[in-house]
């Protein structure tokens, strides 16, 4: 008789063809959390599409170019996640994964929402009329539960405290545990077996098979809610394809027809957009906005095979810049938006016009990010504090001391989120 194989092994995935380290992955995760500062500027001056903060300058046409960001950006973000934690479960016991992934992206969101975050909300209030305060008055009400001065602003994970443009490290760390129960099923032979068939299939009726429960998961849900399961249902897809040879050879192979149905999908996304969505009312035909919704998805999924296409063939190499840019990303993702709400509304006081508020606000941002993260990465507890991995080693004593630390400090945190 073969001995039954320990349980915790059906939590693992397969280590036959472990896949070389992807740079392109890498790469990528940089180029998209990048374009964030620019999708987030965008959101200061594009009308009709709701934000902290507007500026007096803003543009109808300016939809038109954020909509080639905005069905895929995060698509491929969760792609990559479900791909990064198979290759973690490989390396990496299943509670020390938890363990450590816990760590890394609570601690740095609990401390963001404490510290990062609440001059978003001052602004905001400040923008809307609903405060006349100086920021430490501000920040001293913020800390109490029920203050009247939040009154129009509850949602949150506590009153008036919320995560805001951080909601993707609460949202990763909570499909982190969900996927867990999962994994016996997903390194199954049978999912193996059907994500084979899949690759076996015509291109064309894979990709359709792909689309298909993101268009129903966008079409029957409201839009928080198809946000986090499109998130999950991305990261499964990274978790099952991401180590697949023919998925890699496909997209690297077609990236150029890719790119090319993916120009032509967005140029009739947005035409569906200017002419029927900005209209839409309760008279529209209904057969028509699920036409644009299946487009919605399609182009979606056509985007994220494209520039994973693209990133494979020209950006899977290692760099230096690319090992001090993926160090970077944390910090930036978690400061930029602050910056941009905070330099967007300083300089709306002086009527520069559209175009010259517009790149200040890009290079003043930039600027402020690169100097953050370069006092950030010289100072070991800031290092913690923003995600960082840690500069220098540590005795093993030293090591227990600061997991115990951080565990006292996150376990409420994250029974807060979960429940």
């Amino acid at each position: 008789m073969k001995k039954a194989l320990p349980i915790m092994a059906l939590f693992i995935p397969k280590h036959n063809n472990i896949p070389n380290r992807r740079y392109d992955l890498d790469w990528l995760r940089v180029i998209v959390f990048g374009l964030l500062i620019f999708y987030h500027t965008g959101m200061l001056y594009v009308a009709n599409w709701g934000y902290h903060i507007k500026s007096q300058y803003l543009s109808e046409g300016l939809a038109n170019v954020m909509l080639l960001l905005s069905p895929w950006r995060m698509a491929v973000l969760w792609l990559i996640s479900g791909i990064a934690i198979r290759f973690v479960l490989v390396k990496v016991p299943l509670l020390q994964f938890i363990g450590l992934r816990s760590i890394r992206l609570l601690l740095p969101l609990l401390f963001a929402i404490l510290v990062i975050i609440p001059p978003q909300l001052y602004y905001e209030m400040i923008f809307n009329g609903d405060l006349n305060l100086s920021y430490w008055q501000f920040y001293k009400a913020f800390f109490v539960n029920d203050h009247e001065l939040f009154i129009n602003y509850q949602p949150g994970i506590w009153p008036h405290i919320d995560v805001n443009h951080l909601w993707y490290l609460r949202e990763l760390w909570q499909y982190s545990l969900f996927l867990v129960p999962l994994l016996p099923l997903l390194n199954s032979r049978f999912i193996e077996k059907l994500t084979n068939k899949l690759f076996s299939l015509n291109a064309v009726v894979a990709i359709l098979l792909v689309v298909m429960p993101i268009f129903i998961i966008q079409l029957s849900m409201e839009s928080d809610q198809h946000r986090n399961a499109l998130g999950f249902i991305c990261l499964i897809y990274g978790y099952l394809i991401g180590w697949h040879p023919v998925f890699w050879q496909r997209v690297t192979e077609h990236y150029k027809n890719l790119l090319i149905i993916s120009l032509v999908l967005y140029l009739s996304l947005i035409t569906f957009y200017n002419l029927v969505w900005l209209g839409a009312d309760e008279n529209t035909n209904k057969v028509l906005l699920v036409a644009g919704n299946f487009l919605y998805s399609l182009d979606r999924v056509l985007w994220v095979l494209a520039v994973m296409g693209l990133a494979s063939r020209y950006l899977n190499k290692p760099s230096k810049q690319l090992s001090y840019l993926s160090d970077a990303v944390y910090p930036y993702y978690i400061v930029h938006q602050t910056i941009i709400i905070a330099v967007g509304f300083e300089l709306s006081r002086f009527s520069l016009g559209i175009a010259l508020e517009g790149v200040l606000v890009l290079l003043i941002s930039f600027a402020a990010c690169i100097a953050t993260f370069e006092i950030i990465r010289r100072v070991e507890l800031l290092r913690v504090l923003f995600g960082v991995r840690l500069k220098h080693s540590y005795s093993p004593n030293i090591k227990k001391a600061g997991y115990f630390i951080a565990a006292v400090i996150i376990i409420p945190f994250g029974l807060e989120i979960l429940l």
